[in-house]
């Protein structure tokens, strides 16, 4: 490995770390996700992520500073904004999330989405960036004059460099990128009005750019120090994961993220319907299958606020809640039915309006019946999911808060009846961006993983349960948004 600097730009939180070069964390941080206001929604406050970035990387020892020779910068897939030349914006850099283009996509005819998915692997949808481009394009008017679309760790690899250019695995996460000659597509661009000049050069992840020199002298980096683009933050976790063919990751973060690697992608009619998406693997070689559930990590936040309890009582809770489960203790028929679409609708319904419901409630439920109810929620959403993929996992590998969980880790593996190596090590995404910048591979066993293992009775009243409850599940799940 090389000595690294790693940028992981998440939904909440920015994570940044120093790895020395045999992949030992030397420091590390987590500051939230600077954002502020426009009159559509958040968007990324890029002074003070930069701020937040070269505000760390000064914060550190000389000695440290001394060593690193790659920054690598991950971050969410579907961010973006327009870049001009100066590397001023264009445009907004606008949230993943964010469906302010969505209008654009409303005149396609189902021929043009069927072709879409074709052409792309990824099925229309508002979070990817063509919409956002459109809508960029339009709101810019005249006065983006060769401007082109960069992801958000794109442009601050940009702010590093100089340089305006994407990275396959982010480029693949825009609707926009032919799949199978790994080039901008002008028959999809053109269903929206745009031209493709406005994406630009592709770069692997591999191939890093030089900083500049005022950055160095800025943050007394070496003026040898390569920037490195190492992509969307799911794929590059499956490359600190040492993610193998029929392996899967499950990446929990925000979002939880269900990913497969393979040599070829999948772009069956069965696979558009489920609406997977399809993508280029880290470093240009191979493809990615990835499903996306939008609540993941975020539940925590979201039970705490409604069951007016802090972070510390919840996990207390939770820690209890997986006592009692282990012993047996919890009575699992008085459990409600949670189906937690906090934050929308998993694939195949990909609906970003559709809300979480609880059913089975009576006089007496207890909160803690809730909380147990909601994480069993998200398991079983997670195994829907997870059906939709055509290749059954030979290892399930859990990166990401989850593994700070042992309810919902526990009610996985007994669901699903199926292993989990879930790493302990909380920065596997930034451990595989600094494999990629140093051409390396990296390591599972150093990510510190440990076993949860299923319990064939915990399995079997398991799906007794589900039995009595699965014409509601299906029902609630069809609820209309």
């Amino acid at each position: 490995m090389l000595s690294a600097i790693t940028v992981d730009i998440g939904t909440t939180s920015v994570k940044l770390c120093v790895f020395d070069d045999e992949a030992r964390l030397l420091a590390s941080a987590r500051q939230p996700t600077p954002v502020h206001r426009d009159e559509w929604a958040e968007i990324y406050d890029i002074e003070g992520l930069t701020e937040l970035i070269t505000g760390f990387i000064g914060g550190l020892e000389a000695w440290q500073r001394a060593l690193v020779k790659r920054i690598a910068i991950t971050g969410v897939g579907e961010s973006g904004g327009l870049v001009l030349p100066d590397l001023r914006l264009a445009s907004p850099m606008i949230l993943w999330h964010d469906h302010r283009g969505a209008r654009y996509f409303s005149v396609l005819t189902p021929e043009q989405r069927a072709r879409i998915y074709e052409v792309t692997g990824l099925p229309v949808n508002a979070n990817y960036g063509l919409s956002k481009v459109a809508w960029a394009l339009d709101s810019a008017g005249g006065n983006a004059p060769g401007a082109v679309w960069l992801n958000i760790a794109e442009y601050v690899a940009g702010l590093m460099t100089g340089e305006r250019y994407a990275e396959h695995t982010l480029a693949s996460r825009t609707l926009a990128l032919d799949l199978t000659t790994r080039e901008w597509s002008g028959e999809v661009c053109g269903f929206v009005g745009i031209d493709p000049a406005v994406f630009p050069m592709l770069r692997s992840a591999r191939d890093g750019v030089a900083v500049t020199t005022a950055f160095a002298h800025s943050t007394g980096l070496s003026a040898d120090v390569l920037v490195h683009v190492a992509g969307h933050d799911h794929m590059v976790g499956g490359v600190g994961a040492d993610l193998r063919d029929g392996d899967l990751l499950n990446s929990t973060g925000t979002t939880e993220g269900l990913l497969f690697t393979s040599s070829s992608p999948h772009l069956s009619p069965d696979a558009r319907r489920a609406k997977l998406a399809n993508g280029i693997a880290c470093g240009g070689e191979g493809y990615t299958l990835f499903a996306s559930i939008p609540t993941g990590g975020s539940a925590f936040a979201t039970l705490q606020s409604i069951l007016g309890l802090d972070g510390e009582q919840l996990t207390g809770q939770i820690d209890l809640l997986h006592q009692k489960y282990l012993s047996g203790d919890i009575d699992i028929t008085r459990t409600p039915l949670v189906l937690p679409q906090f934050r929308g609708a998993p694939p195949p319904t990909k609906n970003a309006a559709a809300r979480g419901i609880i059913t089975g409630l009576r006089t007496d439920t207890e909160l803690s019946e809730v909380i147990f109810g909601a994480f069993l929620g998200m398991v079983l959403q997670y195994r829907d999911v997870l059906d939709l993929f055509p290749t059954t996992a030979r290892q399930v590998k859990v990166i990401g808060p989850a593994s700070k969980n042992p309810l919902w880790l526990q009610l996985k593996a007994d669901l699903l009846a199926t292993p989990l190596s879930v790493s302990a090590f909380p920065e596997v995404v930034s451990r595989g961006a600094q494999a990629l910048a140093s051409a390396a591979r990296a390591d599972w066993v150093q990510t510190a993983p440990f076993d949860v293992h299923p319990d064939a009775e915990r399995s079997a009243r398991l799906e007794a349960w589900f039995d009595g409850v699965r014409r509601q599940w299906e029902y609630v799940k069809g609820f209309p948004a």
